[in-house]
């Protein structure tokens, strides 16, 4: 593991730390406190939820699938991160937007609305590091948009950065303008949560963060 500590050095002798992602984004927030995964293997699974499967329970299993799933195709000591971002509306789980009307169909129920955004971490040992510990978390954040005209919607569609958004938003991204309130983690709904990420790693074996 590659991790910058306050002189600036860098950890030896550590299990390579292994992000279960492709997203550029969480690579960016782990970077901002000093983490630089070894590897990238991001897990191919179907992420369908189950029937009737409520958002909490979905977004925990997919993390822990995640990281279980790369980590079973370690054999050498690593330390793998899973992670998995759902926006829910009460019971319901809003589609990561692939096209534009499923964006417009997610803002356009989001709007004037207040919904939840769910985190689940998972991090899982390989085979070969025993003295790893398994550890998950989910972090719950809530978020409200004020109210958008149809104009408003279709001028946040034309920018483009709703593509692959769990709710067809990003946080950092324009539909910040719209979002009037929120509570809980904002790194949580960009897709990772710094403190909660920082505290896991912290409670492994090792000297992982300061």
């Amino acid at each position: 593991m590659t991790a910058s500590g306050p002189g600036g050095t860098e950890s030896v002798g550590r299990p390579h730390f292994v992000l279960a992602s492709a997203s550029p984004r969480r690579l960016d927030l782990l970077r901002q406190i000093g983490l630089v995964p070894d590897r990238i293997l991001p897990a191919d699974l179907d992420e369908t939820p189950a029937r009737t499967e409520l958002p909490r329970p979905y977004v925990r299993r997919m993390a822990a699938e995640k990281a279980e799933h790369v980590a079973a195709s370690l054999t050498e000591p690593a330390l793998v991160l899973g992670a998995d971002t759902v926006v829910a509306l009460g019971r319901r789980i809003l589609p990561k937007a692939e096209n534009r009307e499923t964006a417009r169909a997610c803002l356009e129920q989001l709007s004037g609305r207040r919904h939840t955004v769910l985190t689940a971490l998972s991090l899982v040992p390989s085979a070969g590091w025993p003295e790893g510990r398994r550890s998950e978390r989910v972090v719950e954040t809530a978020v409200t948009f004020s109210r958008m005209t149809s104009h408003q919607i279709e001028s946040l569609l034309d920018l483009g950065d709703w593509q692959g958004k769990a709710g067809g938003y990003a946080l950092q991204g324009h539909a910040a303008a719209f979002i009037r309130f929120l509570s809980g983690s904002a790194s949580a709904v960009i897709g990772l949560p710094l403190f909660e990420t920082a505290q896991l790693l912290r409670g492994q074996p090792g000297h992982w963060l300061p």
